[in-house]
C-alpha cells in the first residue's frame, strides 16, 4: 500500500472512530443522567405522596386517596403485604399499565421498568398505615418524554456523524496528498536523474528554494498561523469562563436554594427565578461582547441611561453575597444616580467584586460618592495588595501581578484587561490605588447626566 493511502486510510479511520466513540460517550452520559434524574424525581414524588396518604389515611376512603394523587401519566397503588388492597388508579393515557401484576416489597424500589414497548419509573415505598400494618405506595410514571428526548438525541449524533464523516474523508485524503507532495517532487527529480544519467545535485540547503526546503518553510507559517489562531481562541475561551463563572455560580446558587427550599418556602421562588432570569440574560450578554471582543475593540450597541446607581450596586452585592457567601457592605448617603450602561456597569462590578474575593478574606465595602459632575462607585478590600511598579501594567491583557498565585486562584489576567475595555466602551474613567498588605480600592467614574443634557 503506497504511503499515501496508509496516511488517508489510517487518518479518516481514526478520526472516524473517536468521532463516533465521542458521539456515543455523549449519548451514554446524556441518556444515563436523564433516566437517574427521572428516577430521583419520581422517588421523590412518591415519598411526598405517601406521606401525604398516611397523614389523610384515617378520613378519607383509600381509593378517593389514590384518585387524589395519580400521576398525570402513570399508576397509583396501595398494597398490602398478602397481595390486597384497592383497586390500582390509573391516568387515562397509560391504561395499559394496570394489568401489571402487583408484586409487594419489604424495603423501598426504584428501578425502571419496560411494559407493552414502553419506560417507565417505578417507585415502591413501605407505609406504616393508620391500621398498623405495613403497606406499599407504588408509582408508575412514564418515561416516554424522555426517551423521545433520547431517539431524536440519537438520530441528531447520526445525523451530524453522517455529515461530518464526508468533508473528513475528503479533508484527509487533501492531508495525505499536501503531505507527500514534495516527496513525490524529489522522487521524481531523482527519476529523471537516473533516467537520464546526467548528474545533477540536489541540496537541501537553507538558503535553497527545493521542496523540501520549501515544506520546510511552509510548515513553519502553518505553525505561526495555527499558534495565531490557537492564542485568539485561547483567549476567547480565557475571557468566556472569566465572564461566564460567576453567572453560572449565581445561577446554580439559586437553583440549588430552589432544590434544597424552594417547596417549603415559596417566598424564595419569585427571588430565585428572577435573579437566575436576570443572570441568564447576563450571560448572553457577555457572550454576544466576548464575541465582540476578539474583534480589535469592536463593542456591541449600547443603552446609556439614567441609572439608580444605588439599587445596581445593592442588588449586584446581594447576588454576589449569595453566590459566594462573602460580606459585602455598601455605604451610600442617599440615591446615587449616573448615565451609563446597566448591564455592562454591573459586569464591571462583578469583575472588580471577583477580583476583592480572590485577594482577601475580610469585608468586602462597595461605597457611592457624587463629586460635582460625576459620581463615583468605589470598591475597597484588605487583601494583599498590588506593588505600586506593578500597577501600570495591571489593565495588560493576560499580565498577572504573581503568576504563581494567579495560576493557584483560577486567575488568568484577563479581569483587569476586560474591565478596561468595557470601561472605555461606556466612558467610565477607571482608577486603582493599592498598597501591598493593606489592600486595593478601585474607583469606576461615570457621568451625572447625558453629555449636553440639562
Amino acid at each position: 500500500m503506497k504511503l499515501r493511502s496508509t496516511i488517508h486510510l489510517y487518518s479518516s479511520v481514526l478520526f472516524a472512530v473517536l468521532l463516533v466513540m465521542m458521539n456515543l460517550f455523549i449519548y451514554l452520559m446524556f441518556s444515563r443522567l436523564s433516566i437517574d434524574s427521572q428516577l430521583e424525581q419520581a422517588a421523590a414524588e412518591t415519598a411526598r405522596i405517601a406521606a401525604d396518604m398516611r397523614r389523610a389515611g384515617e378520613g378519607v376512603a383509600a381509593q378517593e386517596l389514590l384518585r387524589a394523587y395519580v400521576p398525570i401519566e402513570g399508576m397509583l397503588r396501595l398494597l398490602s403485604a398478602d397481595g390486597s388492597g384497592p383497586a390500582p388508579v390509573t391516568s387515562a393515557s397509560e391504561q395499559e399499565i394496570s394489568r401489571l401484576k402487583p408484586v409487594y416489597y419489604t424495603d423501598k424500589q426504584i428501578k425502571r421498568i419496560q411494559t407493552g414497548g414502553r419506560s417507565y419509573a417505578f417507585v415502591s415505598i413501605p407505609v406504616i398505615w393508620t391500621d398498623g400494618n405495613v403497606r406499599n405506595v407504588q408509582t408508575t410514571k412514564s418515561l416516554e418524554s424522555t426517551m423521545n428526548t433520547l431517539r431524536v438525541l440519537r438520530l441528531v449524533l447520526a445525523g451530524a456523524t453522517a455529515l461530518v464523516l464526508l468533508p473528513l474523508l475528503l479533508s484527509s485524503r487533501l492531508l495525505a496528498g499536501l503531505i507527500m507532495r514534495p516527496i513525490v517532487h524529489m522522487t521524481a527529480t531523482m527519476r529523471e536523474i537516473r533516467n537520464s544519467g546526467k548528474f545533477r545535485r540536489l541540496t537541501l540547503k537553507e538558503t535553497s528554494r527545493d521542496e523540501l526546503t520549501e515544506m520546510g518553510h511552509t510548515f513553519n507559517e502553518m505553525i505561526a498561523l495555527l499558534e495565531s489562531n490557537h492564542v485568539k481562541q485561547e483567549k476567547f475561551v480565557s475571557d468566556a469562563s472569566h465572564e461566564l463563572r460567576t453567572p453560572l455560580t449565581v445561577i446554580e446558587s439559586y437553583a440549588s436554594l430552589l432544590k434544597r427550599r424552594g417547596l417549603d418556602h415559596p417566598e424564595l421562588f419569585n427571588e430565585s427565578v428572577e435573579a437566575i432570569h436576570s443572570e441568564a440574560v447576563r450571560m448572553k450578554e457577555l457572550t454576544e461582547q466576548l464575541l465582540l471582543l476578539a474583534k480589535h475593540h469592536e463593542h456591541s450597541d449600547l443603552e446609556l441611561t439614567m441609572l439608580d446607581l444605588e439599587e445596581l450596586v445593592r442588588a449586584s452585592a446581594k447576588v454576589f453575597h449569595n453566590a459566594y457567601g462573602r460580606e459585602i457592605i455598601v455605604q451610600s448617603k442617599g440615591p446615587v444616580e449616573g448615565y451609563s450602561d446597566g448591564a455592562k456597569l454591573r459586569q464591571l462590578l462583578f469583575i472588580f467584586l471577583d477580583n476583592a474575593r480572590k485577594y482577601s478574606d475580610e469585608a468586602i465595602t462597595v461605597s457611592l460618592e457624587a463629586s460635582g459632575q460625576e459620581r463615583r462607585i468605589v470598591i475597597t478590600d484588605q487583601g494583599i495588595g498590588i506593588p505600586p511598579e506593578e500597577l501600570p501594567k495591571i489593565f495588560d491583557r493576560f499580565y498577572r501581578v504573581d503568576e504563581a498565585r494567579s495560576r493557584a486562584g483560577g486567575g488568568a489576567g484577563l479581569g483587569l484587561s476586560l474591565a478596561a475595555e468595557i470601561a472605555d466602551a461606556i466612558g467610565a474613567k477607571l482608577s486603582i490605588d493599592s498598597a501591598v498588605g493593606r489592600g486595593t480600592s478601585v474607583m469606576i467614574e461615570v457621568a451625572a447626566k447625558e453629555q449636553g443634557g440639562g
